[in-house]
């Protein structure tokens, strides 16, 4: 993004902003939620853009100029936040009592560097396929095609990369891993893919299908992790102290050697 053209949505932000505060009616709008509007128009520009551009339309440019760049660190972003939030809503600490382990990076990391190009690249060769096909024939295949083929791709590179996240460090305990979460993760692939594809195709242009389904990832993402957490900690700490003694403490090593073996997916 260009410095001209932050400053020059800053301004019509803190323009709309006042607006809203003073009371005066933001254009584009009913005038009876001033700081919902003043928010919406910062967000999205308002109704017919409320005559500012809007931090969305400031993301969708630098999807247009720079897409890879663009989703790399909108995933990488998500991805580290989603496993902060679940840390913390999950009470998983590390030895030192912090929520920021060092799975936030990993998964900012694998969000980033994996996830995106393999979403970037698997989602523009479904929409290459598909393209100019506007027929709900059409339609019905790109989904068929996406839970189909698209989603065990996707899936189980991400199980490989939580096994490894994890701990895993023989083929054993990267097997186990898929094994076990495969079919788990593909179930609830097959419920929203559908939902989210279909939605896409409808409202969405090409260049926002990866962020936006990435933020249903996020959201998705984030309940099954924080459940599985307290879960597995709950697991791992009968196991290690044979009660739940160990509570208020940092979870033990997820592969810890002889004794622990693999264990079911993040």
């Amino acid at each position: 993004m260009s410095v001209r053209f932050a400053k020059d949505t800053k301004e019509a932000v803190r323009g709309v902003v006042e607006d809203a505060v003073s009371g005066e009616k933001i254009p584009g709008t009913s005038g009876k939620h001033p700081i919902a509007a003043a928010v919406g128009t910062a967000l999205t520009g308002g109704k017919e853009m409320a005559g500012t551009k809007g931090y969305l339309a400031a993301y969708i440019k630098q999807i247009e100029d720079h897409p890879l760049r663009t989703k790399m660190l909108t995933a990488g972003t998500l991805a580290g936040t989603q496993e902060l939030i679940a840390s913390f809503l999950a009470k998983d600490r590390n030895k030192h009592g912090n929520y920021f382990t060092s799975r936030v990076p990993k998964m900012a990391a694998y969000g980033a560097l994996v996830s995106a190009p393999l979403g970037h690249f698997l989602i523009w060769l479904l929409q290459l396929t598909f393209r100019g096909r506007t027929s709900l024939k059409a339609k019905i295949m790109q989904i068929v095609v996406s839970n189909l083929i698209i989603a065990p791709i996707q899936n189980s590179v991400y199980l490989v990369a939580m096994a490894l996240i994890a701990g895993a460090r023989t083929y054993h305990q990267v097997r186990a891993t898929v094994k076990v979460g495969f079919w788990k993760v593909m179930r609830v692939s097959w419920i929203t893919s559908p939902i989210c594809l279909a939605f896409a195709q409808k409202f969405l242009p090409d260049q926002l299908w990866v962020p936006f389904f990435n933020v249903v990832s996020f959201i998705i993402g984030t309940y099954i992790n924080t459940v599985t957490k307290k879960k597995r900690l709950a697991a791992l700490r009968k196991k290690h102290f044979g009660d739940n003694r160990g509570s208020s403490m940092g979870r033990p090593d997820e592969y810890p050697g002889p004794i622990g073996g693999p264990n079911p997916p993040y």
